[in-house]
């Protein structure tokens, strides 16, 4: 018999109303159980910031309460977070063995390997924590070994589906395991947290077997050499393509580090199966016919986009586009990204390469589950309470009245925002209070010092430039010893504007000399008013704002 529990409490710290850093807590009384720890890429308004986790200030400050943080799957949007996460939390890590391989890697790089304990679980594994005990469900998704995680209280059970979609001809050997999942919904679901990524596309989603056969089409057809473009991270994908280079003996060569990782990791652990003497190096591939060959690229963190774009360009180190190549981009844009997509493909066929892309033909499905699948879900758990996650608020929207077409009254869904609790009582729901939730900035090696201020500053030098005035005065004497100068970046090209910079130091002689005129010098207030009226006075002439630094020195 389960020890009777108080009170439970769910929120999500990322992964709602956003796509990516997906960060799930659950708080069964006293411990707490953190589901996944991703990342997520920068909008086009994050000037310069490389990646955004979640903030985890409300775990720091409970830190001795963590029992864990428990990951569903290998994709960066769940494990990318894990290794800037664990130098302020340091618990230990439970994971399937392709999932811990992957955060090995991100942890050997941030240099916390053997500081860290990572446990190894699979589909049947049961931990026994003392509140609650922790299990976990086979799904399928675009990765192997993906699992859903049910934390069982005695007020019922609470699941998190993880990224999952129900392919009937999956590539895996591993189907999703519907039995254990009706056997969980038949035990009693308190509450069901799913993934809505695809909650506005009706009906299935397609089956890997699919791409698989079009892939090989596709090879089959070309003449010169073959560039696959796909997510570094998306085994199965690889897998075929590796299969269709097989089928038409082609060598492969791998480019972008995060794709030659993952396929020494995948093909060590024996999730991909690849002929020993098919890999080739990057190097050798002009010793080849160009009918022999097959590159598999893809970018930074895994994006497939930036090195074909660097490619099409003739920027990449190693690559270049040829007029006569292929070009499969097995991927689809991460919302968000679909302009510098289609940008991409104009380049690649500017460049003289056949490209073969998504929505044009069947080379990529998604891992997603589409609306059929997640009613199914929702049947199959039958769960109290629904909380939709995994998506932007109009995707968690969707899933609610899939929800409620389902037979989910929508006063037992609740759409929450990052941060919301939701508590559950006597297993009872209601909303709770807040905790702190937001985005951490990570810019180079500085984690979380870029703020919005640093962003609004960087938002100002992008639209309307930098204007520095430069000048030193003569405390004692009360002169302006040299300038004012000024300095213009991003504002106005100097020489062709010289009239506007010579009223503008005009300007600010004026001011200092009025100033000197009528008190003692004060800094602060000197520079305000530098700023103030050359701000006024440069928005009259030219409508913009550039931002002013006022530099006094004074000897």
């Amino acid at each position: 018999m389960r020890k009777e529990t108080e009170k439970i409490k769910v929120f999500a710290l990322g992964g709602v109303g956003e796509i990516g850093k997906n960060m799930y807590v659950i708080e069964v009384d006293s411990d707490i159980f953190v589901v996944d720890a991703g990342l997520m890429f920068p909008e086009e308004e994050m000037f310069g910031i490389d990646i955004v986790i979640p903030d985890i200030t409300y775990l720091q400050e409970n830190k001795e309460r963590v029992k864990g943080i428990f990951l569903t799957h290998g994709h960066e949007d769940h494990i990318g977070g894990v290794s800037y996460v664990l130098r302020k939390l340091p618990v230990p890590v439970y994971g399937t063995r392709l999932t811990l391989a992957l955060v090995e890697d991100k942890l050997s790089e941030a240099g916390l390997l053997g500081r860290v304990t990572l446990k190894t679980i699979d589909a049947n594994s049961v931990l026994e924590f003392e509140t609650a005990q922790v299990s976990f469900f086979r799904v399928t998704h675009s990765i192997p070994d993906a699992v859903g995680i049910c934390v069982h209280t005695s007020q019922g059970s609470i699941v998190y589906t993880g990224d999952f979609k129900f392919d009937q001809t999956p590539v895996d050997v591993y189907g999703a395991d519907i039995g254990k999942m009706a056997q969980i919904g038949n035990e009693g679901v308190l509450c069901l947290l799913s993934d809505s990524t695809n909650a506005e596309r009706p009906g299935f989603t397609g089956s890997e077997r699919s791409v698989g056969v079009e892939i090989s089409k596709e090879f089959h057809n070309a003449e010169g050499r073959i560039i696959v473009a796909s997510f570094a991270s998306n085994v199965h994908r690889l897998q075929q393509v590796f299969d269709a280079a097989f089928e038409n003996d082609r060598k492969v060569a791998v480019v972008g580090r995060s794709m030659v990782k993952v396929v020494d990791i995948a093909r060590n652990l024996g999730y991909l199966h690849i002929p020993d003497d098919m890999l080739i190096s990057l190097q050798d591939i002009d010793n080849y016919p160009e009918c022999k060959i097959a590159v598999l690229t893809t970018g930074s963190q895994g994006e497939p986009m930036a090195a074909l774009s660097r490619m099409a360009k003739n920027a990449h180190k190693q690559v270049a586009i040829r007029k006569g190549d292929t070009v499969i981009i097995a991927a689809s844009p991460i919302p968000g990204n679909e302009t510098s997509v289609s940008k991409t493909i104009d380049l690649l066929f500017r460049a003289g390469a056949n490209v073969i892309y998504y929505g044009e033909k069947k080379i990529h499905v998604s891992g997603h589950a589409s609306q059929e699948e997640l009613k199914l879900m929702l049947n199959i758990m039958k769960p109290k309470y629904f909380i939709p996650v995994h998506g932007e608020f109009r995707m968690q929207k969707a899933h609610a009245k899939l929800a409620s077409a389902t037979g989910i009254s929508p006063h037992r869904t609740f759409i929450v925002e990052k941060g919301e609790v939701i508590e559950f009582k006597e297993g009872r729901a209601k909303a709770g209070t807040k905790v702190q939730a937001g985005n951490v900035l990570i810019d180079g090696l500085g984690v979380g010092d870029v703020g919005n201020i640093v962003l609004r500053d960087r938002k100002l030098l992008s639209q309307d430039g930098i204007l520095v005035v430069v000048i030193t005065l003569s405390k004692e004497a009360k002169t302006i010893v040299s300038g004012p100068e000024i300095i213009s970046r991003g504002f106005v090209y100097v020489r062709e504007s010289e009239q506007l910079i010579d009223g503008s130091a005009r300007l600010v002689k004026e001011i200092i000399e009025q100033s000197i005129r009528e008190y003692a010098i004060e800094w602060s207030t000197l520079k305000q008013n530098i700023r103030d009226s050359l701000s006024q006075f440069l928005f009259e002439r030219t409508k913009r704002k550039p931002m002013i630094l006022p530099i006094i020195m004074e000897i």
